[in-house]
């Protein structure tokens, strides 16, 4: 067997070893460390589909691998996350604070976890689902990861205090919790961000958002991230509605 059949799967190996050294960097409180190895997983995980299928690689194995490593990298470390902001939240109340109080912000860290179960289902659901072969049904894991991870990122950007303030109240971190988990599984078709071939003719909506993406990020910084997730899923809903039209 040719080495180059093992490609894609190492590289999807390297995506789960990437997400297992982020639970342990936010355990750690290295909230930076974390969202940067997501990055590098999200990294590995475009490349080993892409590489499996340039290099006629594709196997059942290589599938399960897939999902199995996004699970952790895009699933269980988001969760992890946000379970982390949650109790810090809690661990920063003043001694003062109603019992009655206290008690909810120490259950309300584990709804972070409803990440990792919708992740899971979403991720099961995609390998029988014969609707998502060239495209998605509902937000992809590594968009909803990259969402979650950027929040204490954009903690760390002095301009927009207002914005910061926001992140540090539990109720809106419960409102991002619900939200993702709607929307991991909602019935909303999204185009792919996988590329197939770079060649403009076919991947130009993938091109055109990656440079509106970049145009973004190299404005806002970290607070371009969930702006970014926004523009992907309302052009999609509007290139669908244009292409039923038609």
């Amino acid at each position: 067997m040719k080495i180059t059949k093992f490609i894609p799967n190492t590289l999807t190996l390297f995506n789960l070893l990437s997400g297992l050294i982020a639970i342990i960097c936010v355990f750690n409180n290295f909230y930076d460390h974390a969202f940067i190895f997501v990055c590098l997983g999200i990294f590995f995980d475009f490349w080993d589909g892409f590489l499996a299928r340039k290099l006629d690689a594709q196997s059942p194995i290589g599938l399960q691998l897939d999902s199995l490593a996004d699970m952790v990298t895009s699933g269980v470390v988001p969760g992890v996350m946000l379970y982390k902001l949650f109790d810090t939240i809690q661990q920063n109340q003043p001694e003062y604070m109603l019992t009655e109080e206290t008690f909810y912000m120490g259950v309300v860290p584990y709804l972070g976890l409803l990440i990792p179960l919708a992740s899971c289902y979403r991720l099961a659901n995609f390998n029988i689902d014969t609707r998502q072969t060239n495209s998605f049904i509902g937000l992809p894991t590594p968009a909803n990861a990259l969402f979650i991870m950027s929040i204490p990122m954009i903690q760390y950007v002095d301009n927009y205090q207002w914005l910061t303030d926001a992140l540090d109240n539990p109720y809106v971190l419960l409102g991002i919790t619900l939200l993702s988990t709607y929307l991991l599984n909602a019935e909303i078709p999204l185009f792919a961000l996988k590329f197939k071939t770079f060649s403009w003719k076919e991947a130009k909506l993938q091109i055109s958002f990656l440079i509106v993406a970049l145009a973004l990020l190299l404005m806002l910084n970290f607070v371009a991230i969930p702006l970014i997730i926004l523009v992907y899923i309302s052009l999609s809903v509007v290139v669908n509605r244009f292409q039923k039209s038609n």
